[in-house]
């Protein structure tokens, strides 16, 4: 049976799809791309600038100017992004700000910088990698391969909030304008977190809670690890995910930061099409990767919340030493001969009786991270 559109629950839930068949033609289906050679995608409008011959390929983005790259009027959907500037800079990654909203809603539904977004945020800056919704083919573009629908209009904003300008900016937003689109499609989200330091015991947001109904996509996760705890491992934290009115305890729990994002035994540089990690510089002490959740959906019926912990670990030894010197932590676990969990009861590492072996223990590091999810409306 032939059909126009097609929702792909087993991968992308309830989000917008084409039919599978390359060769089928859906009705009343029309293909856009916005760029500055046509910012809306009006059909028999672009290349209009210096009688067509590239007059208007890119622009500059002055310090404080924002620039409306898209603004549709149609429902339809967003298949792709692309995007290239000349400032690769990280700060001037993060200082550029992306901000999306759907059906004339005054709240973006995406708030993100620019950097983050794309997977590139951070000290890291940009670095070629390729995954199943992201890339960058040589370390000079952004490519977001997310389906975004709309059921009456887009608007996307870029905003240099830096104090210099971004020379040149090149883009194409290429998307499809439509009859209609399902009533049970979801609206994509994305929002950005960063806490520079907290309390050793305090868990880091992903997602704050989302109500409503929809579907956890993924996060790309920024950590600069605390040089005050050395070179002791970071991510022993778990991710933690509260579905559905969970109270105290949530529905799923990891067992590692490195875990979560498909390795083990700690973390450096791999990429893969549903995680990886696109920046392991122990020198800096910065690490970055991502996690996407498309074999393995996870789907909210009225409310979701994201956290990982901020745990690390280290042998006996360094870790008194680290107490010794009053850099904040709280010891949590010590595996050797056996296992003990130190929560519930006041622990002296400096006793020379305790047992020798692996101590977790709350740390408190730089995080920031974006949260890509699906809700069934618009909106903040």
């Amino acid at each position: 049976m032939r059909k126009t559109w097609l929702l792909v629950t087993a991968i992308f839930g309830s989000q917008l799809s084409f039919a599978q068949n390359l060769y089928e033609m859906p009705q009343g289906v029309s293909s856009r791309v916005g760029s500055f050679e046509n910012p809306n995608g009006i059909a028999g409008s672009a290349g209009k600038t210096n009688h067509g011959a590239k007059g208007n390929a890119f622009e500059s983005l002055k310090a404080g100017e924002s620039k409306i790259l898209l603004e549709s009027t149609r429902p339809g959907i967003i298949n792709r992004i692309w995007c290239t500037v000349s400032d690769r800079s990280p700060d001037m990654l993060r200082s550029m700000h992306l901000r999306i909203y759907w059906d004339g809603d005054q709240e973006p539904a995406v708030d993100v910088p620019f950097g983050d977004f794309f997977c590139a945020g951070g000290d890291g800056g940009p670095i070629a990698f390729q995954s199943a919704l992201f890339a960058n083919p040589e370390g000079r573009s952004f490519i977001s391969y997310i389906q975004m629908p709309f059921a009456e209009s887009a608007k996307v904003i870029l905003t240099n909030e830096s104090n210099r300008d971004q020379p040149l900016v090149f883009y194409d937003i290429d998307f499809t304008t439509t009859d209609i689109v399902p009533a049970d499609a979801l609206y994509f989200h994305a929002t950005w977190t960063h806490l520079p330091k907290t309390e050793p015991g305090h868990d880091f947001a992903i997602l704050e809670v989302a109500k409503g109904k929809g579907r956890f996509l993924g996060t790309y996760i920024c950590v600069k690890a605390d040089s005050a705890y050395g070179h002791t491992w970071w991510g022993e934290g778990e991710v933690k995910v509260w579905l559905d009115g969970d109270s105290i305890f949530p529905t799923i729990c990891g067992t590692g930061s490195e875990d979560y994002a498909g390795t083990g035994w700690g973390m450096g540089r791999f990429i893969t099409q549903y995680s990886g990690c696109t920046v392991a510089d122990d020198a800096k002490r910065f690490y970055a990767f991502y996690r996407l959740h498309i074999p393995d959906p996870i789907f909210f019926n009225s409310s979701c919340k994201v956290v990982i912990q901020e745990i690390g670990g280290g042998d006996l030894q360094t870790v008194r030493s680290l107490q010794a010197r009053r850099v904040p932590l709280k010891p949590i676990s010590i595996s050797g001969k056996a296992f003990l969990r130190l929560v519930d009861y006041p622990v002296n590492l400096a006793d020379p009786q305790f047992p020798d072996g692996w101590v977790n223990f709350y740390r408190s590091d730089d995080y920031a991270a974006v949260a890509y999810f699906y809700l069934s409306r618009p909106g903040k």
